[in-house]
């Protein structure tokens, strides 16, 4: 069991990690870091570089998130149903094996989500993880993520402040999960 969840922690973060803020600008000669806000995500991408550049971050690092869910957790889980090499240490007389199992997509978004926080590739300063953590939930909760997506954008609308809808996104989120 040991080893399919070191690699399901370890493929999850290291997907999560790629600062694609970063890279982004850093291919139009920017570092992202000392301009703006300083965050490498999405937002202050789109304040720095435009529209274009900040969609296109927003929609990497969503993938990011939905990728890991969809994806890696599910692949482990496979992996270990296969009897591949990597997951053989894993036992079927675990009782909450069927538990976990279940958990591993969701773990895996985890996992992708602080690997964009923390990225190894920019000493552990990443972004604050709002269009991966959005991308996790669309893919483990997609009718409460639609729900959490509309009411960012009709906060967004009438503030037009990015921090205030996510939060208010955030806050909705769990309870139109429930």
């Amino acid at each position: 069991m040991a080893a399919a969840l070191i690699t399901l922690i370890f493929l999850s973060y290291l997907l999560g990690s790629i600062p694609t803020g970063f890279l982004v600008a850093k291919a139009k000669g920017v570092d992202i870091r000392s301009v703006g806000s300083g965050n490498i995500g999405a937002t202050n991408v789109f304040r720095i570089l435009g529209k274009g550049a900040g969609i296109f971050v927003l929609t990497v690092d969503a993938m990011k998130g939905a990728l890991a869910v969809s994806v890696i957790g599910p692949f482990v889980e496979r992996g270990y149903h296969l009897s591949l090499p990597v997951f053989s240490s894993w036992t079927s007389s675990s009782s909450n094996l069927s538990e976990i199992m279940h958990h591993l997509p969701a773990l895996a978004g985890i996992c992708a989500i602080l690997g964009h926080n923390y990225t190894c590739w920019l000493r552990f300063k990443g972004g604050k993880g709002i269009a991966t953590t959005a991308g996790v939930f669309a893919a483990l909760a997609p009718a409460a993520f639609g729900i959490a997506l509309a009411t960012w954008l009709v906060v967004f609308a009438a503030s037009r402040y990015v921090s205030l809808a996510s939060i208010v996104a955030a806050v909705a989120l769990p309870l139109a999960v429930w």
